[in-house]
């Protein structure tokens, strides 16, 4: 087998190509727009106060520069969970695998954790509250509730097993919702309830420093703008793929960015200034679960709240559905790879990774145990994230060199500054989720680096890629550096590097990791193979023509 095969599945079938540009921006800003509108300005502001428009600003500049990144690189390498075969390309299967399994971890999440906001919102409905409990004291699901999460996570299953074209529809109809619901929020906040001066109320501006701004951007910010990269996952369905990819990540990050600092300046805005005199620690007051809800009853809008209480259901529902589908690209891309058992690639008639689906939705059934509630999850989920987007840089600058010739429709523009400075941006949202939430997902490496070395045992050697080992020697380093960095660090950590000097610490520890990795990815030669041999395997796959 030829250095960088993926080896086949077997499946006989390949997933479908029945989606354009509408639908794969609508998937991306589907899964940008979902539970984090609703709470994250209230987290973002309880934790830096009007300050907390710097946090939403910085967020999206540096999602913007990770987007950029990953639209020239899905644009160049239109297949399925991209995020888990750009690295793969660059620095063999080992690498790869970690990508994508760090992908693959928070996509599968995010289900769950959006049908857990969902039910959050619904138990502070009255009606429901009076009739049935759904929740425990504590936030965790009472047997009720599990039973209801269990209906929401079988209907994106179902969805999903159906096709990609019925997921496109369902999920453009839910996105057109989801956007026009926050929109008509920030006009009517902006109308009835906007008050300048508290933007500067409850100790000023910016009361709890730079370190607040920053402790933002993993308590709910960075969370709530993430999901560009869900276009990338689904090129593999794309019609057109090197010309709509590009184009529906950079439009889906510009309307969600656009979005989210319209609703954090309407939110502030819209506060009453007796809740914010002497701080930020309760800001919407006693108020429910649901604070724009909360602030449009005060300003007199009662019908918005109803309507805001039913985007409570269909906002994060809509992000699910959008998970479900990217976890199970993700997981199909890594049973391609012969990362994990192949059995998780294969496709349905419908052109649909149901193996991957199901396993999607079992996970997330796990993940209804009596875990963390929603905010707490939210760091965790953020970092992991950031691992992901921070191997798309390195990838795309060893590309760059190992694959010059290759057509990119989009081109990073100046991508020796801005890739590795998405790298650094990447590095530093990781050290900001805290330390707790780095050292919890080194774990979570080590066990999906056993499932790949079991996968790979079991694997007849005739049709195993070379693991390229010299390749993978920078993401140790990294990634155990980070972890001790964010030990010595002020989130979560014992504190030692005072502030600044901290971030200056990532930065400079980034830069080094980035240009040692790109100095030892694979030669053109393997890059070049590894290209060929997934475009041949995609080719050989008969294509299905399903009603």
């Amino acid at each position: 087998m030829a250095p960088g095969t993926t080896g086949s599945v077997d499946s006989g079938r390949r997933l479908r190509r029945d989606v354009g540009f509408w639908g794969l921006m609508f998937v991306s800003l589907g899964s940008i727009i979902g539970s984090g509108w609703l709470l994250g300005a209230l987290t973002a502001a309880t934790i830096a106060g009007p300050a907390s428009l710097v946090s939403w600003v910085l967020a999206a500049v540096m999602l913007v520069i990770l987007a950029l990144v990953h639209a020239e690189l899905g644009a160049a390498y239109p297949i399925a969970g991209g995020t888990a075969r750009f690295p793969s390309f660059a620095f063999g299967p080992l690498v790869g695998f970690t990508a994508g399994w760090m992908a693959w971890v928070q996509a599968v999440t995010i289900a769950p954790i959006e049908v857990e906001a969902t039910l959050s919102y619904c138990d502070h409905i009255g009606w429901v509250r009076n009739h049935i409990t759904m929740l425990h004291a504590d936030g965790t699901l009472t047997g009720v509730g599990l039973l209801v999460a269990t209906v929401f996570m079988l209907l994106f299953t179902v969805i999903n097993i159906v096709g990609v074209k019925v997921l496109a529809h369902s999920n453009g109809i839910a996105v057109i919702w989801k956007t026009a619901i926050p929109l008509l929020t920030v006009v009517v906040l902006l109308l009835l309830t906007f008050r300048a001066s508290n933007f500067t109320a409850g100790g000023g501006f910016m009361p709890f420093g730079a370190h607040g701004v920053f402790a933002a951007l993993p308590a709910g910010v960075v969370f709530a703008l993430q999901g560009f990269e869900q276009a990338i996952q689904l090129a593999g369905e794309a019609r057109k793929p090197q010309q709509d990819v590009s184009r529906a990540v950079i439009t889906a990050t510009a309307i969600g960015t656009l979005v989210y600092i319209l609703l954090e300046i309407a939110f502030i805005g819209a506060l009453d200034p007796a809740h914010i005199a002497h701080g930020w620690a309760n800001p919407v007051g006693k108020g429910d679960f649901g604070p724009y809800a909360t602030l449009a009853v005060g300003a007199g809008a009662a019908w918005l709240a109803g309507l805001l209480y039913a985007d409570a259901v269909i906002s994060p529902a809509g992000t699910g559905l959008v998970y479900v589908a990217a976890s199970s690209r993700l997981s199909y891309a890594l049973g391609r790879e012969r990362s994990v058992p192949a059995a998780v690639a294969a496709v349905s008639p419908k052109g649909v990774p149901i193996v991957s689906v199901v396993i999607a939705f079992a996970v997330g059934e796990i993940a209804f145990l009596p875990f963390p509630s929603w905010h707490s999850l939210v760091g965790l989920v953020t970092s992991a994230t950031a691992i992901m987007y921070a191997y798309g840089p390195i990838a795309l600058r060893a590309l760059r060199v190992r694959d010059p010739d290759r057509a990119r429709p989009y081109r990073l523009p100046a991508h020796r500054v801005l890739a590795p400075l998405a790298f650094v941006c990447a590095n530093l949202i990781i050290y900001w989720s805290s330390f707790q939430a780095e050292w919890k997902l080194g774990i979570a490496i080590l066990f999906g680096l056993v499932i790949f070395a079991v996968t790979r045992a079991r694997t007849p050697r005739a049709e195993r890629s070379p693991l390229n080992w010299s390749a993978a020697t920078w993401v140790w380093p990294w990634l155990g550096g980070m972890v001790l960095i964010g030990f010595l660090g002020r989130y979560g950590g014992s504190r030692l590097l005072p502030d600044w000097v901290d971030v200056l610490t990532v930065t400079v520890f980034s830069l080094a990791v980035y240009f040692f990795a790109v100095r030892i990815a694979v030669s053109s030669g393997e890059v070049a193979a590894a290209v060929a041999a997934e475009e041949a395997e995609i080719a050989a796959e008969p294509e299905l023509h399903i009603a």
